[in-house]
């Protein structure tokens, strides 16, 4: 998820992880914190486990302070406001 947080840093959107990606990557945190408590392991390696959770908390931290650019295109080349406008009935 390192990664994840210079791309939204640099286009200050969050707009390219969808929630279904979002919370997938959230899963995987939690059950890495669960097996490191389980499991016996290396101090070291239980620290990286956790590391995780602070790059998490920096996205939480992203997801909330930048907003949804609503004009920027998507992969499929769609942006919301274009999709709103065809949604809209056309008034004659």
């Amino acid at each position: 998820m390192l990664p994840q947080l210079f791309v939204n840093y640099k286009l200050k959107s969050v707009a390219h992880l969808p929630w279904r990606a979002f919370m997938y990557k959230a899963f995987n945190t939690f059950i890495d914190d669960v097996f490191a408590f389980i499991i016996v392991m290396p101090t070291a390696h239980r620290l990286a486990c956790f590391r995780d959770d602070v790059v998490f908390v920096i996205y939480l931290y992203q997801r909330w302070l930048y907003p949804v650019d609503m004009k920027r295109v998507n992969e499929f080349g769609v942006s919301y406001e274009d999709q709103e406008n065809e949604d809209k009935p056309h008034e004659d």
